[in-house]
């Protein structure tokens, strides 16, 4: 391993906010691409482990392909899909049934044949209102029953966004709006949307000067608190900027994470709060020596590259996966199927694994749930392992069709979005097999 420590280790409490309250009855819930805390995972609750496919309890078709993620709130699922050449929110039940379908506007057909979609973003919740974004632009709050709230068109009122694949950062909430960033070749910004009407509260600049390519980011924005107030982290442009979510005023901003100037590194995983540490993915791990690993203490003011950054490692990276945090550790899921678990203080590796081979790489992200790390590779194969103390590999089922959202999880269930269906796995009833629907 190779690790340089960059500055000295000061304690302080700086913790990801949860501005979504969990269920009622202890209810474990998916309100977001990353689950509550942006942390991609649920600590406790038993949820799938020695699995297979007659353990799928339904699988729902789906009316296009998307790579967003399910969300979970309320007991239903939440998920954008294409329909009929349209942008679409569906409504699904704990059974697996359809309970609505909202068109919401012509769908931008995707860039990449095979890895884009018209809805890449994952839609977001706060329990009352569900929001969506697309490729096409449009920014929607949809009630709870399928009607529409507001529509926002990004695109008409920005401009066209400027990227060399397709749109892929998610909204975040916070109390009281929506926030979307835009990080492309271009006039790039973090803003905020009233979540009641849609309106225009406030928009940030956020430009920098980078390599061909890196200006363009498809990460999501972290909630988190700096001086006892709301924040939000942004990754892109080889830059780490934390912003006040009151107007979006720049906090502090992090560099020097590629100081070659290495183009093409568009910044796509997304790093991971634990405690008053971020851990930062840099660059991409899809070809040999081209990335790093980067460990950031959250606070300061002004330029804090040359006091807070803490760690760097030069001998591991990740380029699509995000990164997960579970219990003070923090996990990788590499390329070519490398798992990973990182000290998230001093950037040392606690152990390394590496998950059965096949010709396809992994784009979905990982979800950790009771100590039980799912990884769905692109060609549709999902494994399971027990990751705290040790890797443990439990299983490898194929689904038998593409695989690049990302899992999600609620209470004893594990919800995986295919080309085609949407996968659920319950263990509700003591992991007794049941029928697909």
């Amino acid at each position: 391993m190779r690790l340089s420590t960059l500055a000295a280790w000061i304690p302080v409490i700086m913790t990801p906010l949860l501005l979504v309250p969990p269920a009622s009855g202890g209810e474990a819930e998916w309100p977001a691409w990353r689950g509550q805390a942006s942390a991609g995972s649920l600590p406790e609750g038993r949820f799938p482990d020695r699995w297979g496919t007659n353990d799928i309890a339904w699988s729902l078709p789906l009316p296009g392909k998307g790579g967003s993620t399910p969300i979970v709130s309320g007991g239903r699922i939440y998920l954008t899909s294409p329909l009929e050449g349209q942008d679409a929110l569906l409504a699904v039940d704990r059974a697996g049934h359809q309970l609505w379908a909202t068109r919401l506007g012509g769908e931008s057909t995707a860039k990449h044949r095979n890895l884009g979609s018209s809805c890449n973003a994952s839609p977001v919740t706060d329990g009352k209102t569900i929001y969506t974004y697309f490729r096409s632009g449009r920014l929607t709050a949809v009630a709870l029953d399928g009607t529409i709230r507001w529509q926002e068109d990004i695109a008409g009122r920005f401009g066209p966004e400027n990227l060399f694949w397709d749109q892929g950062s998610s909204p975040v909430l916070t109390s009281r709006d929506v926030i979307l960033t835009r990080l492309h070749h271009g006039e790039s910004w973090i803003a905020a949307f009233d979540k009641g009407s849609g309106k225009l509260r406030w928009q940030q600049k956020r430009n920098y000067e980078a390599p061909s390519e890196n200006d363009n980011a498809y990460t999501t924005p972290l909630l988190f608190e700096h001086g006892g107030k709301p924040a939000l982290l942004v990754w892109g442009a080889d830059h780490l900027t934390a912003h006040a979510a009151e107007d979006g005023h720049l906090l502090w901003s992090c560099g020097g994470f590629n100081p070659e100037g290495t183009a093409h590194w568009p910044a796509i995983s997304c790093p991971v709060i634990q405690g008053n540490m971020v851990v930062v993915p840099v660059g991409r791990d899809d070809h040999p020596g081209q990335g790093h690993l980067c460990g950031v203490r959250l606070g300061g003011s002004g330029d804090v590259t040359a006091t807070h950054s803490v760690w760097r490692r030069d001998d591991i990276a990740v380029f699509v996966p995000a990164l997960a945090e579970d219990r003070g550790r923090v996990y990788l899921l590499r390329h070519r199927g490398e798992v990973v678990c990182v000290d998230p203080a001093s950037g040392r590796t606690l152990w390394a694994e590496a998950l059965p081979r096949g010709t396809a790489s992994y784009y979905a992200s990982p979800a950790i749930g009771g100590g039980l790390l799912y990884a769905a590779r692109e060609d549709g194969v999902v494994f399971t392992a027990r990751v705290r103390e040790k890797f443990e590999l439990l299983s490898e089922v194929a689904l038998g069709e593409r695989v690049v959202a990302s899992p999600a999880l609620a209470t004893n269930r594990l919800l995986i979005r295919g080309d085609r269906h949407l996968f659920c796995i319950d263990m509700a009833h003591g992991g007794t097999q049941r029928p697909q629907n």
